[in-house]
C-alpha cells in the first residue's frame, strides 16, 4: 500500500479530519492484554490513587497510537508514517463509569519536506487538557 494523498495536492496548513476516541476501563484492559503492560495504574483505581494519580490512567503508548490514527486514516496507509514522536504532558484519566474518557485529536500539515514527505503536527486533548506535546509525524505521500 502507499499513501492515497498526493504530495502536490497538499499545502502547508491543510487540516486533517479530526477524530474523537472513547477510552473506557474495558479498553485499557484489552490494551494491557495486547501489549503485556499490566501496570496497575492502568486498571486498579485504589493503586493509582495510592501513587498520587487522580484515577486510573490510559497507557501512554495507547494514547500515542490512538492519536496517530488521524494521520494513518488520512494518508490511507499506516506505512506512510516514516517518523512519529510525542511528549507525554498529561495523563488521560479514565473514570470507572459507562462513559470513560474522550480523546480528541486534530492535525494539520505544518511543513512540506523533501522526498514527497510532509510534517504533520497533532493536538491531542482530553478533559480540556493537552495530553501530548510536540506530537509530530513525518508522512511520505504519493
Amino acid at each position: 500500500m502507499t499513501a492515497k494523498i498526493a504530495y502536490d495536492d497538499i499545502e502547508v496548513g491543510t487540516e486533517l479530519p479530526a477524530q474523537t476516541f472513547s477510552v473506557t476501563r474495558a479498553t485499557l484492559v484489552q490494551y494491557a492484554g495486547a501489549s503485556g503492560d499490566f501496570n496497575p495504574i492502568h486498571w486498579n483505581e485504589k493503586f493509582a490513587k495510592e501513587v498520587g494519580l487522580p484515577d486510573v490512567i490510559a497507557h501512554g503508548m495507547f494514547t500515542m497510537a490512538e492519536a496517530i490514527r488521524v494521520v494513518t486514516d488520512w494518508a490511507g496507509d499506516p506505512g506512510a508514517v516514516v517518523e512519529y514522536g510525542v511528549r507525554f504532558t498529561k495523563p488521560v484519566v479514565v473514570p470507572n463509569d459507562d462513559q470513560g474518557a474522550t480523546l480528541e485529536v486534530s492535525a494539520k500539515v505544518a511543513a512540506k519536506l523533501d522526498d514527497n514527505t510532509v510534517r504533520v503536527d497533532l493536538v491531542a486533548m482530553s478533559a480540556g487538557q493537552k495530553v501530548l506535546g510536540m506530537s509530530r509525524a513525518v508522512v511520505r505521500l504519493a
